[in-house]
């Protein structure tokens, strides 16, 4: 039976979909097969917030399998709805490990009332709850009493509850709320954070009736944190203008347009979200070209509301996560991870780790190991939008300490382009003296025996890839990540050269995590070494073992060829055979299997009938590919058909970690790669044989 968890509201507007968010993450990253599930769901449209959640999870039931009865029927008949609410949910929990039950949105019936039946429910359905309460506006002494009244309904409705999470709570008042609850009850205090309620830039335009200007940019998902009306002369406008503020002026007073234009565009005056014209009234065609020219990117539209209009209805709309960009999603479930002690919640849930790692686990360990013990990472591509958004979310999330290469003003001003804070980001400039010539003179100690020179060196080094590989050759940098711009040669070549391969290995090689619906593979090599030899092939299978290993995959390794055991004879299938060997002898602890074909390597069925009492057939977690055509064809098939997430390449072999990008690779992409060097450069100098030992 799937562990299941009821997270339920003492009131409206707790903000319980954060929570909801954090405590799915931590479900996810413990148990394999996870699900969401609402008792109660409005009639005739989806419910938001499981779609929200759904997304996040792997192979996940589609949203109406994840739904019990609507208010309607619970408004017509509270108990009878009962057994429809258990039957849904059980046909859920039969299939997974572990379900978040998310009780009701207080619609429209009173806070005791409602709670109450979310307390029947859970018990009902055999569920701890984990209640959460709104502190916005409230003293501490209310936020307590909130609490003991809450637990007092529910224990009248006859559930348990494992503990509590006060919600949206002033910054000034965490501390004192936190010593304020049980130490037995309390799993958290999350401080308020006015962005996971502040409208997005489109949703205040849509709410006044607003259209974009002509050639207004049509990105629209920002947060608006403030709204300012400037109706005063521009010198007084000037004083009140707020960060991320929404700017709402009549459409004649050209004045204020262009002033608070020029002063979003000025370093010494706060970055504004967007302006709102009112009236009706347009500026002038001349006025226009000048504003073209002062935009910067900022969104403009007009509305046929008055100021005053226009404001009270701007003022009264909020925003609400499940219509958040996917950076507010992602700043929420920062926030909440940060203050919810998960580890204590699992712990009183008695939520076990699952043995198999799915997608979901596989990517929030990998962030969390980052983070417990934080690397220096070196981006060499400084001016890329996907690059400075990644870097922007790892710096938020503290994943890893960064250095970005390129003319500082010119990455700030692609920084401020792209929305983004590179705050505690190192810029660097590789043409700038005296880095260039410390990194020209390292280059030259390394390369002099192939005859380099300082001048060639001074040449080479302004480079980014050459540059930001001579930092991590000089320690300046724990690992590089490149590859969004650049080609895999551009990228690869001045590791090579300068940073080269561990000792005792014999070529340096890569891996994809293949991350499946529910589980992760590893695949390798499928990006460098295009025909290894027997020796070779038995480096990357014990090096893709080694990062398998240390990557939370346990590593089974399947020797791919064309033929299974004894059964095939030939130069390809011998190579393989002879690499087994190898293995076997470099790595006698190692569990390995080949030659062996990919159906029985993956299939329990056909491994039984192919390699009966093998320990390795039917279920192999790493696969190594006889050759770079066959891994690169294979990864990308199963990429393309079974819709896979590809991490990778992983560079495995060298001294010290670079990995690379596709060149179209998304911001999560370029995160997880930074995160992956990151618990690289943790090795440190520990080889494969040390990892699996």
């Amino acid at each position: 039976m799937a562990t299941t968890l009821y997270l339920a509201a003492a009131g409206p507007e707790s903000g319980k979909s954060a929570i909801a968010l954090a405590v799915l993450d931590a479900m996810a990253r413990r148990a394999g097969r996870v699900a969401v599930f609402r008792p109660v769901v409005r009639a005739g449209r989806p419910d938001p917030l499981l779609r929200l959640l759904i997304g996040r999870l792997p192979a996940a039931l589609p949203p109406e399998e994840c739904r019990g009865v609507t208010y309607d029927e619970v408004r017509a008949d509270p108990v009878g709805c009962l057994p429809t609410i258990i039957e849904r949910f059980d046909r859920v929990a039969e299939a997974h490990d572990a379900v978040l039950v998310i009780g009701t949105d207080y619609t429209d019936v009173g806070a005791v009332t409602e709670l109450s039946f979310n307390g029947r429910v859970a018990c009902e359905l055999g569920a701890p709850v984990l209640l959460v309460v709104s502190g916005r506006g409230r003293t501490v002494a209310e936020i307590t009493g909130t609490v003991a009244a809450a637990r007092h309904a529910l224990a009248a409705a006859g559930c348990t509850v494992l503990g509590t999470v006060a919600n949206q709570v002033s910054p000034d008042e965490v501390a004192a709320v936190r010593g304020a609850l049980d130490t037995d009850d309390g799993l958290g205090v999350v401080p308020l954070l006015p962005l996971l309620s502040a409208p997005s830039i489109g949703q205040l335009f849509r709410a006044t009736g607003a259209e974009l200007i002509p050639g207004s940019p049509r990105q629209l998902d920002d947060a608006v944190l403030a709204v300012m009306v400037a109706a005063m002369t521009l010198p007084n406008v000037l004083v009140h203008l707020e960060e991320s503020a929404l700017v709402i002026t009549p459409g004649d007073r050209a004045d204020v347009l262009v002033g608070v234009l020029a002063a979003h565009r000025s370093a010494t005056f706060p970055r504004l979200s967007a302006v709102l014209l009112t009236g009706g009234l347009s500026p002038g065609p001349g006025v226009l070209r000048l504003v073209e020219g002062l935009r910067g990117g900022i969104p403009m539209a007009m509305t046929t509301l008055n100021t005053f209009q226009a404001t009270t209805i701007a003022s009264a709309t909020h925003g609400r996560l499940t219509d958040a960009p996917p950076s507010t999603v992602e700043a929420a479930l920062a926030l909440v991870t940060e203050h919810l002690d998960g580890e204590s919640l699992l712990k009183r849930l008695d939520l076990s780790r699952s043995e198999t790692v799915t997608p979901l686990m596989f990517e929030h360990d990998l962030v969390a190991r980052a983070r417990a013990d934080r690397r220096r990472i070196v981006l060499p591509e400084g001016g890329e939008p996907r690059v400075l958004r990644a870097a922007a979310e790892v710096l938020r999330r503290g994943v890893a300490d960064l250095v970005l290469l390129g003319d500082p003003a010119t990455v700030r001003a692609a920084a401020a382009a792209a929305g983004v804070d590179l705050g505690g980001a190192e810029i660097l400039d590789p043409q700038a003296e005296p880095l260039r010539h410390e990194l020209a003179a390292e280059l030259v100690r390394r390369r002099a025996h192939k005859g380099m020179t300082l001048d060639a060196a001074l040449d080479i080094v302004v480079d980014p890839n050459y540059a930001g590989t001579l930092l991590v050759a000089l320690g300046r940098a724990d690992g590089m990540v490149s590859g969004a711009t650049h080609t895999t040669a551009n990228t690869l070549r001045p590791a090579f050269e300068v940073i080269r391969t561990s000792p005792g290995r014999s070529v340096a090689s890569s891996v994809f995590f293949m991350c499946l619906a529910d589980r992760v593979l590893v695949y390798g090599d499928c990006a460098v070494v295009p025909d290894p030899t027997a020796d070779q092939l038995a480096d990357i299978a014990i090096a893709s073992a080694g990062t398998a290993a240390a990557f939370g995959v346990q590593p089974r390794v399947a020797m791919l060829s064309y033929s299974t055991g004894e059964s095939g004879h030939g130069a390809d299938v011998d190579k393989v055979r002879t690499a087994t060997r190898l293995v076997h002898e470099r790595a006698p602890d190692l569990q390995v299997e080949g030659p062996i074909q990919y159906d029985a390597a993956v299939d329990a069925g056909v491994a039984l009938a192919k390699l009966p009492g093998s320990g390795v057939a039917g279920r192999a977690t790493v696969f190594v590919f006889p050759d770079l055509d066959t891994g690169n064809n294979t990864y990308k098939a199963v990429q393309r058909s079974a819709g896979a997430v590809a991490v990778g390449p992983v560079l495995q072999g060298l001294r010290r970690p670079v990995n690379d990008l596709s060149r179209g690779s998304t911001v999560r992409d370029i995160v997880t790669t930074i995160a992956i060097t990151a618990v690289q450069a943790q090795g440190g100098d520990r080889t494969p044989l040390d990892i699996l030992t």
